[in-house]
């Protein structure tokens, strides 16, 4: 497998992986087989031009484009099965790790990851542990004739989500552990992104920064029609989906950002010329 580290903002990066050498012959688990049906499945239901099923569909992919663009990408990447991890340990076989080098320094590079495995652990075993709670509370709804228990099979595909995540997460933190990771820039995504970006910002903004305004505002690096560019010049297609996500979710997240920064210093400004207009009423 190869990872690929994506910078979408100046302090936000997408981490894919790509599978190598996946043959078709390879024996699929029952949790597999049963994650290529639920596909098909939807993608049939997709096709459809009206009933209810199309408006699952309909609701279903709103709902899936608001799922945080870190947990898909920490679900790119496979479960870590004690069979991989002997091989992996007894050939030491290192992971290829491909990156904008113009914008993520080589030695910000295991920094990066070390977050990305680290930072959204706790998030996702909590989360997968309240899914498991919340499935038998929404069971009974199964009740209701004709219409499939919607509640349910949500719950339950959200405990398969964080689970995968958390696991691609321990995957990751296990390749650095044991320094099974290779850093390799890539000329290709040097050249896809746009020349004179901000060099990417791996670390958070302390709180003095932001009171003081010295910490420089986080911008976007990549934007919707990006995607597509960067998935064909890969020849991952499966990418373009990713990123449109990811650029979504951080412009909008840097959108509310800048109105609640907007609100509080209207707050302030409000509060001084209060001040200001009582000190003179003493006076």
């Amino acid at each position: 497998m190869r990872l690929i580290l994506l910078p979408v903002s100046t302090r936000r990066t997408l981490i894919y992986c790509q599978r190598l050498n996946v043959t078709t012959t390879e024996q699929q688990s029952f949790l597999d087989r049963r994650t290529a049906w639920a596909a098909k499945t939807w993608a049939s239901w997709e096709k459809k031009e009206s009933g209810w099923q199309k408006k699952v569909v309909e609701y279903g992919n709103q709902a899936l484009k608001r799922i945080p663009y870190e947990e898909w990408g920490l679900k790119s990447i496979p479960p870590l099965s004690a069979r991989r991890k002997e091989e992996k340990l007894s050939g030491k076989e290192k992971v290829e790790v491909s990156f904008p080098t113009t914008l993520i320094p080589e030695a910000e590079v295991w920094s990066v990851l070390t977050k990305l495995a680290t930072e959204r652990q706790s998030l996702h075993k909590r989360r997968m542990i309240y899914s498991f709670i919340g499935m038998p509370i929404s069971a009974p709804v199964a009740i209701i004739p004709v219409i499939p228990n919607l509640p349910f099979f949500y719950l339950v595909f959200r405990a398969w989500s964080h689970w995968r995540a958390l696991s691609g997460s321990k995957h990751l933190e296990f390749l650095l552990e044991n320094r099974l990771i290779t850093t390799k820039p890539s000329k290709i995504l040097d050249e896809l992104y746009a020349t004179g970006k901000r060099p990417f910002d791996a670390g958070p903004v302390s709180s003095t920064e932001e009171s003081s305004g010295s910490a420089q505002e986080e911008k976007m690096l990549l934007h919707k029609s990006d995607g597509k560019r960067i998935s064909e010049a890969l020849g991952i297609p499966e990418l373009d989906v990713e990123l449109d996500r990811a650029v979504w979710q951080v412009e909008k997240a840097l959108k509310a950002e800048k109105e609640l920064r907007d609100e509080r210093q209207e707050l302030g400004k409000a509060s001084a010329d209060a001040k200001e207009q009582k000190s003179g009423e003493k006076k």
